[in-house]
């Protein structure tokens, strides 16, 4: 009887660190931010875990990846994973991680309706340019290698992988929010929107959520199309859709 006991004690032991890690991972499941250079992600990623400007943000266009962490006083949040934008060999060795290596719980996939930052190519000095048409072409370049590593990762899951795509910049097209979430939305027919349909095609409809939310790291400049209150709203909207998705409320 008493080997019994200790024997089952043991156990219990021996599987502690694995129950740690699966309630760990409930609370704060992890999230890859993916999107080209120069579509924000780094800055949204910061306002979503709540940093201030300044705060140990990298520099812009890093070709690193970076890691932020959103705590609430329930003791949830996330652990988001920020991949490079620049095609470059750390770039895909960070998508290879967050899509194979360890698969994330999530994934934002940023966008900027044509309105991303333009990057200097590597070894060349002056300002940057690129028309709206070249950056919306570059995304769906961009999109269509992350939603192979997505169908991918889904096809291997047992439970259903969320999506959410976050249209950044609303500030510069305020006027028209509707019409570019549209764009970015599975079935409107749009070039995004067909590649989207093809991703669930890939990954089986059920085993892909996918939502299309407009957010603005900008906001309460005198000029800016949307006030600070407009912007925080946004990103809270973003935030609260991931407790959802994650299971936290």
């Amino acid at each position: 009887m008493g080997a019994t006991v200790a024997g089952g004690l043991l156990t219990g032991l021996a599987s502690t660190p694995d129950r740690f890690g699966r309630l760990f991972r409930r609370r704060f499941p992890t999230v890859a931010v993916t999107g080209m250079t120069g579509v924000g992600k780094t800055q949204l990623a910061d306002r979503l875990a709540r940093r201030t400007p300044g705060e140990g943000v990298a520099e812009v266009g890093s070709a690193v990846m970076e890691r932020r962490t959103r705590r609430s006083p329930r003791l949830h949040g996330f652990r988001f994973l920020v991949v490079p934008g620049d095609n470059a060999a750390t770039r895909l060795g960070a998508l290879d991680e967050v899509f194979h290596d360890e698969p994330v719980d999530g994934v934002i996939h940023v966008v900027a309706n044509g309105h991303a930052t333009p990057r200097r190519t590597a070894g060349t000095s002056g300002t940057a340019s690129a028309t709206r048409e070249e950056q919306l072409s570059a995304e769906l370049e961009d999109w269509s290698i992350t939603a192979h590593r997505i169908a991918s990762m889904a096809v291997r899951r047992d439970k259903p992988v969320w999506l959410v795509i976050a249209v950044t910049k609303a500030d510069l097209f305020a006027d028209e929010i509707d019409e570019v979430v549209d764009y970015y939305s599975p079935g409107s027919g749009s070039p995004f929107a067909q590649k989207i349909d093809e991703l669930r095609a890939l990954a089986g409809g059920a085993r892909l959520s996918v939502d299309v939310l407009p957010v603005s790291s900008q906001g309460g400049d005198r000029k800016a199309g949307v006030s600070g209150k407009q912007a925080a709203a946004m990103v809270d909207a973003l935030a609260a859709r991931l407790a959802q998705l994650s299971g936290h409320v």
